[in-house]
């Protein structure tokens, strides 16, 4: 037993240390998602080792010190997306039904024909802006059922499982299909019409994972959403980027999207919101997003019941109020992240 215990501890402590090594190969990023799951591996082997197999050497010392520290790191990670952390979008005070903007993102999974699901789902929630992805025609000749509730559309179906089909019940303005990384793998840029006459700039998003059956580097993905961030952080009209973005709320690319962009993520202070994977319980991690910048304030945010993907659908409701700039967080890129942000943008692809 204590064999395997010192095999589980040194296990954990390096999968934690991994994500430091900032290279682009799939191995080093993919540790970056499991946190929670971590966290909860990490307090398990302690609980046990205290109770078990107490401490009897100085290497077993060095290992239980090693993991409890290892325990109160991920915590430090893991809080500010808790209840318990800061909220970087305050709650809205009262519903301003002209200046409000209810978004659905739902990762279909291509393969999935449980259509009617969605459109059940879209129904009840009744969002105002529906965006689906890995969609093929297929599942825009399902999905136009909602044509009549959302005239304003934006369509990209494909079979590479990286298609985008964007439906609005208010008016899109220039809204043009961009490929900024690899020339079949496409994003939405738009403006949005609300009621009150306000424009909205909506980016949809749906770049590649660093998985090795897909892509065994992080590089495009990395920089498809840095690139996004450049754009956010100029643009004259208030931001919302939108998209499964294939990458955790936590990841230090994240986090850099964020500085760059000064958008903000409505989990922090919330909670987790996993959206996928939506068959495995232990393996869950948020990777479907939705970010806005610093006027809004959040009415609500839900994640959705399953309708046969492996992701669940998402929706949050956000209100523009300028007011809310003197009192939303406000991220701030040092040099540090500005050059190491230029490098991933300026990066090759194959």
């Amino acid at each position: 037993m204590h064999s395997v215990l010192f095999s589980f501890s040194l296990l954990i402590i390096i999968s934690t240390l991994i994500p430091f090594i900032r290279h682009d190969f799939w191995i080093f990023r993919v540790f970056e998602y499991p946190r929670l799951q971590k966290l909860a591996l990490n307090l398990v082997l302690v609980g046990i080792i205290f109770l078990f197999d107490f401490p009897k050497t100085t290497v077993d010392l060095v290992i239980i010190v090693a993991l409890l520290l290892n325990l109160f790191y991920l915590l430090y990670l893991i809080i500010p997306f808790t209840i318990f952390g800061k909220k970087q979008i305050i709650d809205a005070k009262n519903k301003e039904t002209s200046s409000t903007l209810k978004l659905f993102i739902g990762n279909v999974f291509q393969e999935n024909r449980k259509a009617n699901e969605y459109l059940t789902i879209i129904s009840e929630c009744k969002p105002d802006v529906v965006l689906l992805v890995e969609t093929d025609l297929w599942w825009q000749q399902e999905m136009d059922f909602l044509s009549n509730d959302y005239p304003h559309q934006v369509k990209i179906p494909l079979e590479n499982t990286y298609g985008m089909l964007l439906y609005s019940k208010y008016e899109l303005i220039d809204g043009q299909v961009n490929y900024l990384v690899k020339s079949d793998i496409p994003s939405i840029e738009t403006l949005v019409k609300l009621p009150s006459g306000q424009l909205i700039k909506l980016f949809c998003l749906h770049p590649e994972p660093p998985v090795p059956q897909e892509n065994p580097r992080s590089t495009e993905r990395d920089k498809e959403i840095l690139l996004v961030a450049n754009k956010a952080k100029v643009d004259k009209y208030p931001v919302i980027v939108m998209g499964d973005l294939n990458d955790v709320a936590w990841s230090y690319t994240t986090e850099l999207f964020g500085k760059i962009s000064g958008l903000l993520d409505p989990r922090r202070g919330r909670g987790f919101f996993n959206s996928f994977n939506a068959n495995y319980f232990f393996l869950r991690f948020p990777l479907d997003h939705i970010f806005c910048s610093t006027d809004f304030t959040l009415n609500a945010i839900k994640r959705l019941e399953n309708c046969g993907s492996d992701h669940f659908p998402m929706c949050v409701e956000l209100q523009h109020n300028p007011k809310a700039e003197s009192q939303n967080e406000k991220p701030q890129a040092t040099q540090d992240d500005l050059e190491l942000a230029k490098e991933k943008v300026n990066a090759e692809v194959e």
